[in-house]
């Protein structure tokens, strides 16, 4: 009884209490979620093209 009376109250506050987003704030948090994915790609190869340009060089010298 307890797992139905569960699923009643979880159906209730899904359908009642929950703000869903418009399809607009939808489509707006993607795009700022695309770009800053984005963004942090670009860091994260920068940031792996300096550490493989210095072992490079680390090396080369030995």
């Amino acid at each position: 009884m307890a797992f139905v009376e569960s699923v009643k109250e979880s159906y209730n506050e899904l359908v009642h209490k929950v703000s869903w987003p418009t399809r607009k704030e939808l489509a707006q948090s993607a795009v700022i979620v695309l770009i800053a994915s984005i963004i942090l790609a670009l860091i994260v190869w920068f940031m792996d093209w300096c550490f493989e340009s210095i072992m490079t060089f680390v090396y080369g010298l030995f």
